[in-house]
Formats: structure tokens, C-alpha cells, sequence
């Protein structure tokens, strides 16, 4: 049972984080509803919307907006509510605050002041796509939105090539085509879901790898909110590309490779079977013209 529901024990106030629906209203929890009318005050990221939901439930609480481009500023007001034992139920337009919305910087400076933080969960759209997108879920890569300053952007995607977990992107319509253009020339042409308007009328989930969703939205206009789940790269994969990396070089050119590096002679035939995923014999053998015990070493 929630200390807040009949009184605070804490010295301070409490901070909920209250997830809201991110489509059907009716997704929304009991407790979260309770929390929302016993709070002092509601920060929500866009009051517009929130009034919505609020007049919905018939929750009159007052509220102010607590948005990415204010944060900075009402931060130290909230924080001496808090301190004067007021409880604040932090909401955004949609899911759960913290994720890809306004919250983590409250709760690090409420968790810095000894402020108690509650989660009220409930609807998150990473959770909605990447369940019922049919890849695998037990690993899980959550990117949100890509960067959208193209030095960083591009060293994100070049991040999640190498990524073996099950990547979600969040991405707007209008900037759909470009993004699964970028990801196939980056990725290559993996298997993915792209998900839209989750729990909405036209909610639509497509299975299919990232070429024919290109060819899908050639001729279609993204409408909606999209979530991108993309298969990981399997470690067998991996392992091919990390034996087949070396092959225009000789065993022999790729160990005087680390030795013109530096390295001693050992240790280069030692990397050199590392990187070929062979057994360092195999390498020691094929160095041209170097006999056992002779400059290259062995055990």
C-alpha cells in the first residue's frame, strides 16, 4: 500500500513518475488515477494534452507544465515543494516519464536530496512494439530517437551495427523514410517490425526486413507514431565476419602487421590466432620460412 494514500511518513514530499496511456485512454492503472487526484500538484509536458486525459478521469488537480525546454527552470521550485512535504506526480504527453521524456533529471536531484521517488508504472511504447513485434525480446537495445546531429548520429548507428540485442528506435513520420534508408545502408538488411499509432484505432504493426519496408513507404505516407524493432546481429554472425576480416592478408602479413606495431613476436602470432578464430600452431606453422624455436617464438 502507497504511505501517500492515507499519509506521508517521509520528512519530504514525495515524487511520483506516473505513466499515462499512449493511445486508449482506458490503459490507464487504478493507483496511477488515485495518485493523480491526491497529488498537490501534476507536472505534465504539454497541459493541453494532459487536460485531456485529466477531465477524462475527472481529476482536478492543479497543474503546470514541466516540458524539455523548462526543465532547468522549474526544477528548483519542484524540488522546494517537495522539500515542504507536497507531493508532485510527474507526467508526459504519453508513457512513462524518464523514457525519451522529461523526469530523470527530478529524480537524480530528488534521489541527491534524500527525496523519496515513486514509480507508478504502466504503459511504455519500446515495451507494446518490442512484445508484439514477433522478435526476440530477452535482449533489448533502446535507442529512442537517433541523434539528430549527423556526427553523432552517425556514430549511434555505426554503434549498433556491431549490436546483438533487438534494437528499438523511435522515429516521427516524417522522418521515417530517411531513417530506414540509413539503417539498411548501415545495418544491412536485417529483419525488423515497424510499429504505429500503438493502442490507437489504426494501431499497425508490419513484420518484414528493412529493404521491402523501404519499397512499403516508397509509394505510402507514414502516418503516425512509428517504433522501429530491428533483429540484433547473432554472435555466429560475428564470428564470421571477425574470421573472414583478415582474409586478403597472408598468416604471415597479418603477424608482421603487429609486429611493425610493436609488438613482440609472441604476442602478434598469439593476436593473429585470435583474430582468425585458429589455433595459434596453425599460425606459428604458417609464418613463411620461420622454423619452431626460431625468431617468431613458442611455447
Amino acid at each position: 500500500m502507497d504511505t501517500a494514500k492515507t499519509h506521508n511518513t517521509f520528512d519530504t514530499g514525495i515524487c511520483y513518475l506516473v505513466a499515462t496511456p499512449i493511445g486508449n485512454l482506458e490503459d490507464i492503472t487504478y493507483r496511477a488515477v488515485r495518485i493523480l487526484r491526491e497529488a498537490d500538484l501534476i507536472c505534465a509536458e504539454d497541459t493541453r494534452t494532459s487536460r485531456r486525459l485529466l477531465e477524462h478521469y475527472d481529476i482536478h488537480t492543479p497543474i503546470t507544465s514541466y516540458h524539455e525546454h523548462n526543465k532547468r527552470s522549474k526544477l528548483p521550485g519542484l524540488l522546494e515543494k517537495l522539500r515542504s512535504g507536497q507531493k508532485l506526480a510527474v507526467i508526459s504527453d504519453a508513457g512513462s516519464p524518464g523514457i525519451s521524456d522529461p523526469g530523470e533529471e527530478l529524480v537524480a536531484a530528488c534521489m541527491q536530496e534524500g527525496i523519496p521517488v515513486r514509480v507508478i508504472p504502466g504503459p511504455a511504447a519500446i515495451i507494446c512494439a518490442a512484445t508484439g513485434s514477433g522478435l526476440s525480446c530477452r535482449r533489448l537495445a533502446f535507442e529512442a530517437f537517433l541523434p539528430v546531429k549527423k556526427k553523432k548520429r552517425l556514430q549511434v548507428l555505426e554503434e549498433l551495427k556491431h549490436e546483438t540485442r533487438t534494437i528499438v528506435i523511435y522515429e516521427a513520420p516524417h522522418h521515417l523514410r530517411s531513417t530506414l534508408n540509413e539503417l539498411y545502408e548501415t545495418l544491412g538488411n536485417r529483419r525488423a517490425a515497424l510499429c504505429r499509432e500503438l493502442t490507437k484505432l489504426h494501431e499497425e504493426t508490419l513484420e518484414m526486413s528493412l529493404s521491402d519496408a523501404i519499397d512499403h513507404y516508397s509509394d505510402r505516407e507514414p502516418k503516425g507514431e512509428y517504433v522501429i524493432v530491428i533483429d540484433g546481429k547473432t554472435f555466429s554472425q560475428i564470428e564470421e565476419e571477425k574470421s573472414g576480416a583478415y582474409d586478403h592478408l597472408t598468416i604471415e602479413e597479418h603477424v608482421r602487421g603487429y609486429m611493425d606495431q610493436g609488438m613482440d613476436p609472441k604476442s602478434a602470432i598469439k593476436q593473429t590466432a585470435l583474430d582468425r578464430n585458429i589455433p595459434k600452431r596453425q599460425v606459428y606453422d604458417a609464418v613463411n620460412g620461420i622454423k619452431r624455436g626460431g625468431a617468431y617464438g613458442s611455447d
